[in-house]
């Protein structure tokens, strides 16, 4: 490589460190989209080819949602303009948590844990003919995946 000088190892130390920082900031902003970012952009068609063959197959894991004091059940969604098809959506079973023994505990709230997953939209072209001229639009989906205890909110009021 070429001999760096020491000014040149404090600007790449800089830039890694910005990188860094900048990456520890994406999922923050990912998890809530700006709708002005996306105004001026032009819309892009690229191709996609979506082989059911190289899908992950999903793992059967033991059920936390049984296990949790804040159990949740899931229910699927299903859309067939979508890609996937189908979704799971966990449901709180309770407004409280569980204690210890089993026993709702009023002091702690069952709240939903929220996750942005990217789906396809199909949608048709405008001016295509019946059954002809679908293209997918890339679309981002509040699920929730699971239920957590939280402490109540408490708004005082002077």
């Amino acid at each position: 490589m070429f001999p760096a000088s020491s000014s040149s190892k404090t600007t790449v130390v800089s830039a890694v460190l910005l990188m860094m920082m900048m990456m520890m900031m994406v999922p923050q902003a990912a998890a809530k989209p700006h709708r002005k970012f996306f105004e001026g952009l032009a819309e892009e068609t690229v191709p996609l080819r979506l082989d059911p063959n190289n899908l992950v197959p999903s793992l059967k894991f033991s059920s936390l949602a049984n296990d949790s004091i804040s159990p949740w059940t899931y229910n699927i969604s299903r859309d067939d303009t979508m890609f996937p098809h189908a979704l799971s959506q966990a449901q709180c079973l309770l407004k409280t948590c569980l204690d210890h023994e089993g026993l709702e505990d009023g002091g702690l709230e069952s709240r939903p844990i929220m996750h942005q997953a990217l789906v396809l939209r199909r949608v048709k072209a405008p001016g295509a003919g019946a059954g002809h001229g679908y293209h997918y639009r890339l679309e981002s989906k509040l699920i929730s995946v699971g239920c957590t205890c939280v402490r109540p909110k408490v708004v005082n009021q002077h």
